[in-house]
């Protein structure tokens, strides 16, 4: 992968993962057939590894010019189409881990909204690592959402097997003029993957990217989060929850930039830290000179439940406008006590109260998921690791 070599690695504040190796994967060739996370009948598609499990776009959709499929089918059906997007949110020469992204990424979907289409129903999208020997996950994620389409996304990432690997993960959004995308996601990668996770959007005029983030990995993860606000009222709010457990560590960086006059970029963040883990906040909001009357605000919180455990939030404005509007507000802190003794006082267990708390801090999210199974699913996440905390202490 020598193509990649003299670009520098990424940078994450308070995160040292340097000895992660992210720099050095091997694509997998590996598959899985089976359908796990789609029910049937549902819009979206499951891809495992290199195989698709599962398909399904309604023939309304399809009359229509609507395309979700795996990036190795677009590869072959619309090569033409798809190299108009790959790179275009996420240039190749960023830094080493896109640069390999790029390059060798062989697994991915591609999904392709033109103008003006209706779709109703929420799109599932399933990307799945099938952790072998010597296979690491190398995929892309490109989004093409057309002028006045309104489309909600709910996508989902785990790991199928139990063989120690790595994963990497660039997702790319295109927002044309007027488009609405929320995107709600969970990441639930297992303690045999450490990953790299890269989500960004390009917003263009009057257009709306929200992201409502859930980060429920088990291994060691670094997360990016961008929304790059290019033309006049682009807007994306970017809210983020995590839950960090055991010994792992999660550096999150979330990232706006203001280049479009009266755009509007708004960070919120809130993460739970178990056991001896770690989890870094980094958000980062930015106003280009010449965006006047840009909105560039950003909030993180961390909840720590054990004493061992390691949080951190930092906050950065860089503004080079004066007509703005920009703020910051950043906390670290044990449970409130009072909370709990107010619930236990009611006949509540220590443990439920532990998990009405947790549930509390994240609600403003969990309840933009845009499903009642992506909502239950962050409920399930939170109980495993309360469980998961009970049986290591």
């Amino acid at each position: 992968m020598n193509k990649t070599v003299e670009l520098d690695m990424p940078i994450f504040p308070k995160v040292r993962y340097s000895g992660w190796h992210l720099d050095e994967i091997e694509p997998s060739l590996a598959e899985v057939k089976e359908r796990h996370y789609i029910n049937d009948q549902a819009f979206g598609i499951e891809v495992n590894g290199q195989a698709t499990a599962y398909q399904h776009v309604p023939d309304a959709l399809t009359a229509q010019g609507v395309r979700v499929m795996s990036m190795l089918k677009a590869q072959v059906l619309c090569p033409e189409l798809l190299s108009q997007y790959v790179g275009q949110v996420v240039p190749a020469t960023t830094d080493r881990l896109v640069a390999q992204n790029f390059h060798y990424f062989n697994t991915g979907i591609f999904v392709y909204i033109p103008d003006d289409t209706q779709v109703d129903d929420v799109l599932q999208l399933a990307l799945n690592h099938v952790a072998t020997q010597g296979q690491d996950m190398m995929a892309r994620i490109v989004i093409y959402v057309g002028r006045r389409v309104k489309l909600s996304i709910f996508q989902q990432m785990h790991t199928l097997g139990e063989v120690k690997s790595k994963a990497s993960v660039v997702i790319e959004i295109i927002a044309a003029t007027s488009a609405q995308v929320t995107y709600a996601n969970v990441d639930a990668f297992s303690d045999v993957t450490t990953a790299y996770i890269n989500r960004q959007a390009l917003v263009t005029e009057h257009a709306t990217v929200n992201w409502e983030n859930a980060s429920f990995n088990d291994g060691n993860v670094i997360t990016q989060l961008e929304s790059h606000l290019r033309a006049e009222g682009a807007t994306s709010h970017a809210e983020v929850i995590a839950l960090s457990s055991k010994k792992q560590v999660q550096g999150i960086m979330t990232t706006v930039e203001n280049s479009g006059r009266h755009s509007v970029g708004h960070i919120f963040q809130r993460g739970v830290i178990l056991n001896r883990s770690k989890l870094v906040f980094n958000g980062i909001g930015r106003i280009i000179k010449g965006a006047k009357g840009a909105d560039a605000q950003q909030e993180s919180r961390v909840l720590m439940l054990s004493r061992r455990a390691r949080g951190d939030a930092n906050p950065l404005l860089l503004i080079d406008e004066n007509d703005v509007t920009a703020g910051h507000a950043a906390s670290v802190g044990q449970i409130d006590e009072n909370q709990m003794y107010y619930l236990m006082s009611r006949g509540i267990s220590k443990k439920i109260a532990r998990k009405l708390v947790i549930r509390g801090f994240m609600g403003e999210v969990l309840a933009k998921m845009p499903t009642k199974f992506a909502q239950q699913l962050i409920i399930d996440e939170i109980e495993r690791k309360l469980q998961d905390e009970n049986e290591t202490s």
